[in-house]
């Protein structure tokens, strides 16, 4: 592919229309241009800058070679918000809005909370929660320091950065002691060796946030074995997953003594989050 100053805006993107999809063409082409898609559709007939030219080509041979888009642009929506995304962090996906959607559904609007979403990436399911329920508490956890950046960037941006707290990591290990009304979690649940770890944008995603032992199920053992001690009476477990998980996931939460104890499909139908709250009979520590 190659672009010289005479070619217009709709030359470019007929031209990367050939290699990409024409949809990943126009927000490279918006990413680099810096405009709004408006401006886009106003001027079509625009020459495009040999410097913008050559960035935009460079970002479609990367795009043709497999790059994720949201890595290449650096930018992902979730939910209402517009979030940085790097190498180092998961891309937020819209089936995990359902995560989010259910976990607000069991935070009263107006009522303080306090709320851990772990594992928590470029902070897409904390920030959610946080942007909807101003008195909640949110603690956000995630073992890579790298991934907690981006998140603490994507609070700032968003100012929220002074109702998430963000803790590096494994799991429940930096709220130690401490226990919640509600905690969240999209952890990594595909198998080890699955071939789908090699196709796609899972090629260029970070692999510790996508897999988890032979089953899928391991890093889901953990949260669910450690939940109940981090949760206070009647406190919520809510955990994304695989469509084809959802009975041992069930199967787990009802062992550790769960009740209420169900799935929630996505829009297509697939089981999608699991839940199950912890019982609201004998003593146990508040926050």
């Amino acid at each position: 592919m190659t672009i010289n100053i005479e070619h217009s805006v709709s030359d470019c993107l007929a031209r990367a229309g050939s290699r990409i999809d024409e949809a990943d063409a126009v927000l490279l082409l918006l990413h680099v241009l810096e405009r709004p898609r408006a401006w886009l559709y106003a001027h079509r007939d625009a020459v495009i800058a040999p410097q913008d030219a050559a960035r935009f080509v460079e970002l479609v041979s990367r795009r043709a070679a497999g790059e994720p888009i949201a890595y290449l642009v650096g930018r992902r929506g979730f939910w209402t918000l517009d979030l940085a995304v790097t190498p180092d962090t998961l891309i937020p996906r819209p089936g995990t809005e359902l995560l989010v959607e259910q976990a607000l559904a069991r935070i009263a609007p107006g009522v303080p909370a306090r709320v851990a979403d772990l594992g928590t990436g470029s902070g897409a399911i904390a920030l959610a929660i946080a942007s909807e329920r101003p008195l909640a508490r949110v603690v956000a956890t995630d073992r890579s320091e790298a991934a907690l950046a981006v998140a603490r960037a994507n609070a700032s941006t968003h100012g929220l950065h002074g109702r998430v707290e963000f803790r590096a990591g494994d799991w429940f290990a930096p709220v130690a002691g401490e226990r919640f009304d509600l905690v969240a979690s999209n952890p990594p649940y595909i198998a080890d060796g699955d071939p789908h770890l090699g196709q796609g944008d899972l090629r260029h995603e970070p692999a510790s946030a996508l897999s988890s032992g032979a089953d899928g199920l391991d890093a889901i053992r953990v949260l669910v074995a450690s939940a109940p001690v981090h949760l206070v009476p009647g406190g919520w477990l809510l955990l994304e997953h695989g469509f084809d998980q959802a009975r041992a996931v069930r199967s787990l939460l009802r062992a550790r003594g769960f009740d209420g104890v169900s799935t929630v499909p996505d829009l297509e139908g697939r089981d999608r989050v699991s839940l199950g709250r912890t019982s609201t009979a004998g003593a146990g520590a508040g926050w």
